[in-house]
């Protein structure tokens, strides 16, 4: 089992590329990297196999509950399978660069089962709420 950890600042290059953490790297098998929309603005990374496990829970749910066909809807309509490269680069495709509002400074985080990828005023503030919702 994965177990993405920690917080990154790696470089975004060339409007949309960035390195990513060796550590988070070693985890991925293969070669590529699923992109979706995640929540709170962030991009959510998955390694194949994971996001395959992840979309078979979905397709699970009943078809017949709204809720589950928007969760499907807002899952697969902003999926895209994203080639690392021999550096370990990848590209962020511009509708989650545009959704999650990426500028010039980026944060990687390991989210346990997944990595999120997020601007960086933007997880500033997403973890000083989470800090002050722990600690009332």
């Amino acid at each position: 089992m994965k177990m993405f950890l920690g917080e990154y600042q790696p470089n975004i290059t060339e409007g949309s590329r960035i390195a990513l953490p060796k550590k988070l790297r070693e985890q991925i098998k293969g070669d590529e990297l699923i992109l979706s929309k995640g929540f709170e603005s962030c991009v959510f990374g998955y390694d194949k196999e994971d996001w395959l496990a992840e979309a078979e829970k979905q397709v699970e749910n009943p078809i017949t509950d709204s809720k589950t066909r928007d969760l499907k809807r807002y899952m697969y309509s902003g999926a895209s399978e994203t080639a690392i490269d021999t550096q370990g680069r990848i590209v962020i495709p511009g509708n989650l660069k545009e959704y999650a509002k990426i500028g010039k400074r980026v944060v990687v985080i390991g989210a346990g089962d997944h990595i999120e990828i997020w601007d960086f005023e933007n997880w500033t503030k997403h973890s000083e709420k989470i800090s002050a919702i722990l600690s009332a």
